[in-house]
């Protein structure tokens, strides 16, 4: 291309070689709005959500689902007797995706303490376990912490956790983590929940970037996505253009909370006016503590309607992408630190 320029500079070029530089000119242009351009992911409506049944749900309160990237692991927590402390996160196995879920196991006393533990939520690579606690060490009400372990296929091998520090943590209740590597932007980011004070209501959502030395920046209110209502545990998609949420703000089924969803055209994006995600997900009960899959068909979410086995209960909806969708985001190699080491 730079020879044909400068031959195009010296006015060397003849008819044939002029139609020829600009058919190349087109197609140079055309490629890279192409590359530029990634079409937003259509999916289907959600099917209606089945409850997960006896083996994994109990006479107890059993939410905040996390579902691993494969599919086969899911976390939660429960204040089911048993536990260490009032809340504990549980895991549960399942040997493919058409299989049944195998009895949950409790985390043990690595994880989970005589407090409460609770909403995990996976990094990408599945190496990292962001979590909330109200345990001692923290900077003031419920905190984030993070867990690391080296072998992502046992469940048991997580180290001891550290508190996400002063970036996101704050004198009040931070909570509900969904940590997302921002392939687009280039940076891993932090979106969670808070009551602190600045905010547009009792809980709002807000995004914490996190910075080369492995800790988090300062956090901002997102709001796009909050309200003077409660607005609260967010589960954002691995490409980071769609994000479901639980709120109770106006246009809500239940006066308590339900389930509501925003997209943007890329992970660059404000966020778009969020919309409930329909009464074929909620009712006038409670559904909340949304989790969606990596692949953004399957989501798991706890709600207290009738015919549950009592108190909450974990659901699990799906949906299928639409032919000729495929919304690939090119992806770009970075190095998340994730670790304790890093902090």
């Amino acid at each position: 291309m730079r020879q044909i320029i400068c031959l195009a500079k010296n006015g060397r070029l003849s008819k044939a070689s002029s139609q020829l530089v600009l058919t190349l000119l087109v197609g140079l242009v055309f490629v890279l709005a192409v590359a530029q351009s990634v079409p937003a992911q259509k999916y289907s409506g959600w099917s209606t959500p089945v409850n997960l049944g006896a083996t994994i749900n109990s006479a107890s309160s059993d939410q905040g689902p996390a579902i691993s990237k494969d599919g086969l692991t899911l976390y939660f927590h429960s204040n089911r007797p048993g536990g260490l402390g009032g809340f504990d996160i549980y895991v549960s196995q399942r040997a493919s995706v058409d299989d049944a879920w195998g009895l949950p196991v409790n985390l043990g006393p690595i994880v989970n303490t005589v407090f409460d533990e609770g909403n995990p939520a996976f990094s990408r690579d599945g190496h990292s376990l962001f979590f909330q606690s109200i345990r001692p060490g923290g900077l003031g009400g419920i905190d984030l912490w993070l867990a690391y372990r080296e072998h992502t296929h046992d469940d048991f091998d997580w180290q001891p956790s550290v508190n996400l520090g002063a970036g996101v943590n704050s004198t009040a209740d931070d909570n509900a983590p969904s940590y997302l590597e921002n392939d687009e932007l280039g940076i891993a980011q932090l979106y969670f929940v808070s009551t602190r004070a600045g905010g547009l209501g009792g809980q709002d959502i807000y995004l914490s970037n996190q910075m080369p030395d492995g800790s988090f920046g300062p956090a901002s209110v997102v709001a796009d996505l909050s309200t003077p209502s409660t607005d609260s545990r967010p589960s954002i998609r691995h490409d980071g253009r769609e994000i479901i949420f639980q709120s109770n703000r106006p246009g809500s089924l239940s006066a308590l909370l339900d389930l509501w969803v925003a997209t943007r055209a890329s992970a660059l994006d404000g966020w778009s006016t969020p919309v409930s995600l329909g009464p074929t997900i909620n009712t006038t009960a409670t559904e909340n503590n949304a989790n969606l899959s990596s692949d953004g068909n399957t989501l798991f979410f706890s709600s207290d309607r009738p015919g549950g086995l009592g108190g909450l209960d974990l659901y699990v909806t799906t949906r299928t992408k639409l032919h000729g969708q495929s919304g690939n985001v090119p992806t770009r190699t970075y190095r998340f630190k994730t670790t304790p080491a890093d902090y």
